[in-house]
């Protein structure tokens, strides 16, 4: 791929990568309450970042003349740890509702016997 050519290419991923993230942003002032406005970043941002990884994929192959795919450990290891924390953040919230003495949320589970 010629310079010119996949400097447009990174630039327009760049791009879309901002417009998914800015779409992320106005779902967090848009929606109600914590749980729903953490559904939205999660999954935009982990959009966002393979976009911007492909970006990085396109940049470092055109600029060192063979595939470069030393971005992927990056990326991957975003992935497992992503979903991870938005668990482990939902679980906190559920768990200060609760303590909160919050009606709405759902009872915890019974242990199985």
């Amino acid at each position: 791929m010629s310079a010119p050519l996949s400097e447009i290419v990174v630039a327009v991923l760049l791009l879309l990568s901002g417009m998914v993230v800015l779409a992320a942003a106005l779902g967090l002032r848009r929606l109600p309450d914590f749980f729903l406005r953490m559904h939205a970043p999660a999954l935009a941002s982990t959009l966002a970042a393979w976009v911007v990884t492909l970006a990085s994929i396109v940049h470092f192959s055109a600029r060192q003349g063979e595939l470069s795919l030393h971005v992927w450990l990056i990326i991957i290891v975003l992935s497992i740890t992503a979903p991870v924390t938005t668990i482990v953040l939902a679980r906190a919230a559920l768990f200060r509702q609760r303590q909160a003495g919050n009606k709405q949320v759902p009872p915890p589970l019974e242990p199985r016997r």
